[in-house]
């Protein structure tokens, strides 16, 4: 997969995008990732980007001719080894990222990021994209930290970037549920036990502890996503048997 990021702030991608399991699938060829400053395509003798907004109000806004003139080189650049792929555009009213936006993108082979920074975009820029993004009803200064967000969430699924690809399936929300608790050595700390279960050797017991413990938690903190999830029967069998065990005042 190629990544391409039209940033101000290209420095901000580094550390973060270089270290860990991104940077680790940047080394081994399983990822591609460039970013762009497209100051550097500026017309404008100053390098000015932005500029303030026909008939008036606060703020400036980022002007079409950079991002398009930038968007024209990469599109020259790649056009020999990647498609044009999902352009997406950091917009506080774009759609909701989730996990499943996140395994979406992971099929592309190309995805490109803008992220604009100032009071907005001028509305021109939004006939270079297919997808405008949010993480959610905030705004922050520039969209660099949520593409960075989003581009972590997602190379998780791409092929190749975990060493077990049942890790990002086994994920909270992968499933529509949380994801149940985990233990490791030691047994016993300080008192505290890893269930007898889990070192039971059991298979089918610790699957079975698992989900209902997956469906326990999700209840408790974050109940909204059981009208959602597409439980099985055996599911729905241990979540009835769930809320016989806990308060009966826990919402359904």
């Amino acid at each position: 997969m190629r990544i391409d990021i039209l940033s101000l702030f290209p420095d901000m991608f580094q550390a973060t995008l270089g270290e860990s399991i991104v940077g680790r699938a940047q080394e081994s060829g399983f990822l591609d990732i460039n970013v762009t400053d497209f100051r550097k395509y500026t017309t404008d003798k100053h390098n000015h980007v932005d500029d303030a907004p026909f008939g008036g109000g606060a703020g400036m806004l980022l002007q079409p001719q950079p991002i398009f003139d930038a968007m024209a080189a990469i599109q020259e650049e790649t056009k020999d080894t990647y498609p044009k792929g999902r352009v997406i555009l950091m917009d506080p009213a774009g759609r909701r990222f989730d996990q499943d936006y996140a395994q979406e993108l992971a099929m592309e082979d190309h995805l490109t990021f803008i992220c604009g920074h100032y009071e907005g975009y001028d509305e021109r820029i939004r006939h270079l994209v297919t997808d405008e993004a949010s993480l959610g009803d905030y705004v922050l200064t520039g969209g660099e930290l949520a593409a960075m967000v989003m581009i972590d969430a997602t190379v998780r699924f791409v092929p190749g970037v975990l060493g077990n690809q049942a890790s990002p399936m086994g994920d909270s929300f992968s499933n529509g549920l949380l994801e149940f608790p985990q233990y490791t050595r030691p047994a016993d700390f300080r008192g505290m036990k890893v269930p007898e279960v889990l070192t039971s050797g059991n298979h089918q017991k610790i699957r079975e502890w698992r989900m209902k413990e997956s469906l326990r938690r999700t209840l408790h903190r974050r109940p909204d996503l059981l009208k959602t999830a597409k439980l099985t029967r055996e599911q729905q069998l241990m979540l009835e048997d769930i809320k016989l065990e806990e308060d009966p005042d826990i919402p359904d």
